[in-house]
């Protein structure tokens, strides 16, 4: 019962960062705009944030800087796409690029006197805040319901997407954005502004993801391995998983956190549970590294096989507005 506790927690604390992301993502999309960048995105705010943060000793300056470092991200994003009508797709991989050699760049620049994870700012990470009563619970309730903040936050702000998105006038502007720009526009809804807000916002947010990412990682530089680790990619796809639902998200968070926690524990199970779950131990140890971008892939390919006659994306994501075709 402790293991199975254990692997849930760990499911949890490492499938948070694509919580992140995916919400991230979703208020991008929900805009109109599909951000290809977000492994880039997140890469520059983990980097950055825990550079920052390790140098002021503060989880909340990191964070900070983690989110604003990533929207500027967003507004170079939304000023390319928005403004001077970049074709998405290409601005996206370029954001990813750019933000991977950022991260490489700033990370190699630091090395010889990187600053390891410790003080205030690894108490307040390593901090676990548990669930009223539910932590209390015998063997099993510390390590089921007790998290740091970063678990928590992400909670709340897919929540609160979800109330923005659908519970507020500001949402369903967006949301009208995102499904027909002209018709929107027309009513007057300022789509430029609408779609620059929602694209900084969620950049800001991945930003957030890739600082927690960095702290899962230990916040070890090693200079050939990125600490996102194709992470941004995962919530890409996690957002079609969620049906662009923020609550769906903190679902598929864990769905995809299952088999990504899996790979560690695969020894643990086969040491722990001989009988049962022996047979891990023939599957190779590759198979499960990959798992997780297979499930990417399948979701990929149920989602362009099935037909809705409502289809859950936004109908005008990807595409460019021109005001003057209205």
């Amino acid at each position: 019962m402790e293991i199975l506790s254990l692997f849930i927690a760990s499911v949890i604390l490492y499938g948070i960062p694509l919580l992140y992301a995916t919400v991230g993502e979703i208020i991008t999309e929900k805009s109109g705009s599909l951000n290809l960048g977000v492994e880039g995105i997140m890469a520059v705010g983990a980097i950055i944030g825990y550079l920052v943060g390790s140098k002021a000793d503060s989880m909340f300056v990191a964070m900070l800087f983690a989110f604003v470092s990533a929207a500027m991200l967003g507004l170079l994003f939304a000023f390319l796409t928005v403004t001077l009508k970049a074709n998405q797709n290409v601005t996206g991989l370029t954001i990813t690029t750019f933000g991977l050699g950022f991260y490489f760049f700033i990370g190699k620049a630091c090395s010889s006197n990187w600053i390891t994870l410790g003080g205030n700012f690894k108490k307040v990470y390593d901090n676990s805040i548990g669930i009223p009563l539910l932590s209390k619970i015998p063997v099993v309730g510390e390590k089921l319901f007790s998290y740091n903040i970063f678990v928590y936050l992400g909670i709340v702000i897919a929540i609160l997407a979800f109330i923005y998105l659908y519970k507020t006038k500001a949402g369903l502007k967006t949301r009208a954005i995102g499904e027909n720009p002209a018709a929107a526009d027309a009513a007057g809804i300022n789509v430029n502004a609408y779609k620059y807000i929602n694209i900084i916002i969620g950049a800001g947010i991945m930003g957030v993801g890739g600082l927690c990412m960095g702290l899962n990682m230990g916040g070890t530089f090693e200079g050939s391995n990125c600490w996102i680790n194709g992470y941004g990619w995962i919530a890409i796809a996690l957002v079609i998983f969620a049906k662009w639902n923020p609550l769906w998200a903190i679902a598929g968070t864990f769905v995809f956190g299952f088999f990504n926690t899996l790979q560690v524990y695969r020894g643990i199970f086969v040491e722990s549970f001989p009988n049962a779950l022996g047979w891990l131990s023939k599957i190779p140890v590759e198979f499960f590294k990959a798992l997780p971008f297979i499930i990417t892939a399948l979701v990929l390919i149920i989602s362009s096989i099935r037909k809705k006659k409502v289809p859950d994306e936004p109908t005008a994501i990807g595409l460019n507005y021109y005001r003057e075709d209205r």
